[in-house]
This record gives C-alpha cells, sequence and structure tokens, in this order.
C-alpha cells in the first residue's frame, strides 16, 4: 500500500508539476490565486444575499434574518474593493513578477501531516496577529479612526464587507499570509493552501449566515469564533477581536458573552 501522503497528496503534486509547473513558478501565481478565490467566493455569497429575496427559506440562515443586503451596498463594497485591487494589490503584483524570476518548485510533495499542520500553524499565528492589531486599531482613537473605522460602516456584515478595508489593512493581511508560510517553512503547496483557506474562512466570518455545516457549529467547544461572533463584533465592536479561534478573546476578557443562537434576538428587531 502506497504511504498516504504518496498515493494523495504526491500523485496530486506530480499531476499539478506536469501539467501546470510554469503558471505555479510564477511569482503572480500566489496573488492570482488569492484575489480570484476571494470573488469567487463572495460572488456565490452575493448571488445567496441577491436571491434571498424570492426565496424566504433563505432567511433562515441569515443571522438577522430581516436584514436583506442591498444593491447599493453591494456596489459600494465592491468599488472599494475593485479601487484597492486595482492601485495597490494590482501593482504589488507588477512589482514582484518584475523583480523575483520564476522559483524552482520540490520534486517531492508536503507529508499529510507537514500539510495539515503547517496550514493549522499559519492559521494560529495569523489569528494572534490579526487579534492584537485589531484590538490596538480599536483602542487607539487615531488608529481606528485613520485606518480600521471604514470597515465598521456596515453593522451588519455580508460577505463583500470582508475587505471593505483600508488599504493599510489590505496589506498587513496579505503581509501576514505570505510570510507565516515562511516563518514555518511551509512547502509551497501548503502556504498556497492556507491562502485559500485563509480566504475561505476570512469570508464565511463576514457572511452574515449561520448554516448548520459553519465551521462554529462543527468544532466543539466554542473553539471557532466564525460568523456569529464576527456579526456580535460589529454590533459590539469592542469585543470579539479575534478573527477564527475564540481563545485570546476569552483569555483577555474581550469576548462579547454571546452564545451561538444570542445574536437571533436581532431578527425581533
Amino acid at each position: 500500500m502506497l504511504p498516504l501522503n504518496l498515493s494523495v497528496l504526491q500523485l496530486f503534486w506530480d499531476y499539478l508539476l506536469t501539467n501546470f509547473q510554469d503558471t505555479l513558478r510564477s511569482p503572480l501565481f500566489p496573488i492570482i490565486l488569492s484575489v480570484s478565490t476571494y470573488f469567487l467566493l463572495v460572488t456565490l455569497f452575493t448571488i445567496l444575499d441577491v436571491l434571498a429575496y424570492i426565496l424566504p427559506g433563505i432567511n433562515q440562515y441569515k443571522i438577522h434574518s430581516k436584514k436583506q443586503v442591498t444593491l447599493n451596498e453591494i456596489l459600494k463594497t465592491l468599488g472599494l474593493t475593485v479601487y484597492n485591487h486595482l492601485v495597490f494589490i494590482f501593482p504589488a503584483t507588477v512589482a514582484q513578477w518584475y523583480w523575483r524570476p520564476p522559483v524552482p518548485l520540490p520534486k517531492e510533495a508536503p507529508s499529510l501531516l507537514e500539510f495539515v499542520f503547517g496550514i493549522l500553524g499559519c492559521t494560529i499565528l495569523f489569528d494572534f496577529q490579526y487579534y492584537l492589531w485589531h484590538m490596538l486599531h480599536h483602542k487607539i482613537k487615531w488608529l481606528y479612526t485613520t485606518f480600521h473605522a471604514i470597515h465598521h460602516e456596515f453593522y451588519e456584515p455580508f460577505s463583500l464587507v470582508t475587505q471593505y478595508l483600508s488599504a493599510w489593512e489590505l496589506i498587513c493581511v496579505g503581509f501576514w499570509t505570505t510570510v507565516d508560510p515562511i516563518f514555518f517553512q511551509c512547502h509551497c503547496l501548503t502556504a498556497w493552501s492556507f491562502m485559500v483557506f485563509n480566504v475561505w474562512i476570512s469570508i464565511d466570518d463576514h457572511c452574515g449566515y449561520d448554516f448548520p455545516w459553519s465551521m462554529h457549529n462543527l468544532i466543539p467547544f466554542g473553539l471557532w469564533g466564525g460568523s456569529i461572533k464576527h456579526y456580535a463584533h460589529h454590533q459590539k465592536p469592542s469585543t470579539n477581536f479575534a478573527p477564527f479561534f475564540s481563545h485570546w478573546d476569552w483569555l483577555a476578557g474581550t469576548g462579547s458573552g454571546w452564545e451561538h443562537s444570542a445574536p437571533q434576538k436581532l431578527n425581533n428587531i
């Protein structure tokens, strides 16, 4: 029997190297992967938001079932997102393509344990980094008004609010997402997978939905914050600073105190 990493990850990695090696070697690939993943996922959630007008059954999964996402909100958040990507992300992408030559790719895939623990380690580190950044940008008025207040223009978040950010915050998030896999010396397949995972869980935080299959409903003991706790953060901005896990808010006493079902009281407003 083939080892699990050889039968799954190695075969997949061999397939990528055989068919897409030139693309994967490009310094543009990680950025294109991250940006395309973001726009694909927010498009799916936005379609869901629009369908909620004609399919009321969708509203049962909304944290605030009476809150409908409007066209003006979609256009406003999409406008800033596209602006940030054109003005900041695109030039950085071109500069990276110009300054950094294509990199050689390893022939061996990571083992399954290396892959899983690499993503987990990067997620835990990113969660700590953003917790500190986020808390400071709420506690220090100048930081909040200069950089972070724009994200809190929306009291009830939806998927496109994920990157409704100042350029400074977008750059910080992108920097940590890029550097953390380097810190852990992750295989490039692990690093790219972490980027995709990070985009997905960031959008899930802001989506405004509480699905039975959402991560905060699957991970036990309230260890994962998810959409409920981040929704509570937009309602009570001095709480729930951690982006993903719950332990830092618990240890520092910055949790909102809301249980998973508590935000449903908003449906009566």
